[in-house]
């Protein structure tokens, strides 16, 4: 497993409790939901493209991001990809942990999921019988899903990433900024943006939830999954 998903556990456990910045908007979720899934806790490195979501660092070192600013990016990003044919939206995602909340994702939405290895050529080979020809593609980590960025930006399909602290932007159009290596960060982000592409699109009351619950979008991986 990479170094970045074995650090997975120690970052949500680490619960942030410090006051983060107030709005008068309410939050898509609780504000403490949203603490104690972990998905403001960054990395012990930031790119200059993130800075402007960083809030603070903490003693330890780990840099911690605006949740607020997630908050308005779920919603940005819900509004974009609402406008587009379900099935025009592809959803890549290489990292285990992200494997369950991205295939969750693409029930509820009806986008197309692209689980595990990216297999080079499939946005971008017209030859390849399994080519996939998405209008729009959400990344879990364009670092880890670089494969999936670059054929994308190639043949010039709009992307949406969630970004952690130590992202860059390079190709993306739009960001989320998240802890995008986290189990239950990653269900938590994924269920709040199915949610609201469904209350975009008008196929979900505003005061009403999907019927599957958060804990189902987390991952459930086996000892020897986790230690692959």
């Amino acid at each position: 497993m990479a170094e970045d998903e074995s650090n997975e556990n120690s970052f949500e456990t680490n619960v942030e409790t410090s006051p983060e910045p107030t709005t008068t908007e309410e939050l898509l979720l609780p504000r403490d939901t949203m603490l104690s899934a972990g998905i403001h806790i960054g990395t012990r490195m930031k790119t200059r493209d993130m800075e402007p979501f960083i809030y603070r660092v903490r003693p330890d070192g780990l840099f911690v991001l605006d949740i607020q600013k997630t908050d308005e990016r779920i919603r940005v990003a819900a509004k974009f990809l609402a406008r587009f044919e379900p099935a025009k939206v592809a959803v890549a995602t290489s990292r285990l942990y992200a494997h369950e909340p991205a295939t969750k994702f693409c029930e509820l939405t009806g986008a197309t999921p692209v689980v595990g290895r990216f297999i080079p050529g499939l946005l971008s080979n017209t030859l390849y019988a399994k080519r996939i020809d998405p209008e729009v593609i959400v990344v879990s980590d364009p670092r880890a899903d670089a494969q999936a960025v670059k054929e994308a930006s190639k043949v010039g399909i709009p992307i949406v990433a969630l970004c952690s602290t130590d992202n860059e932007f390079a190709g993306v159009d739009l960001i989320i900024p998240t802890n995008n290596k986290g189990r239950r960060a990653l269900a938590v982000i994924f269920w709040l943006l199915a949610r609201q592409i469904l209350r975009e699109r008008g196929e979900l009351p505003v005061d009403k939830d999907p019927a599957v619950p958060i804990e189902d979008f987390e991952a459930k991986l086996s000892r020897d999954e986790e230690d692959t």
